[in-house]
């Protein structure tokens, strides 16, 4: 079940910024929202915890690489992943304690880790 979309999430430029390195193309475009996954996985990953669950909007697509998760365990990295940058506010992450609640962070999170949120 999807929640109404809060206003304090950022709005995005327009103007879709092309990625900067070679991509086949993701789920995912500029502006959309997004939700971070909030399983749990094993090891090493790449998606710091305050992060998942949360909500924030697709700012670009950065390109495809390697599956960092896999490197870490001598992997090959591949398939190769897309990489997205992701802006959240401060008041998604951080509700009611958030100092500056329209301040912004970006982060650059891999496609596997992304899930469409409806509330959009």
């Amino acid at each position: 079940m999807s929640r109404p979309l809060p206003a304090s999430l950022p709005e995005i430029s327009s103007q879709p910024v092309p990625p900067p390195y070679p991509t086949g193309g993701g789920r995912f475009g500029p502006g959309m929202v997004v939700r971070i996954k909030r399983g749990r996985a094993p090891g090493h990953v790449r998606t710091p915890w305050y992060l998942r669950g949360k909500r924030g909007r697709v700012e670009r697509l950065c390109g495809d690489f390697a599956n960092p998760e896999s490197l870490a365990y001598h992997g090959n990295g591949l398939p190769a992943q897309p990489l997205y940058r992701v802006r959240f506010t401060m008041a998604e992450l951080w509700g009611d304690e958030a100092e500056r609640p329209s301040d912004t962070l970006d982060v650059e999170i891999y496609e596997h880790w992304l899930e469409a949120d409806d509330a959009a």
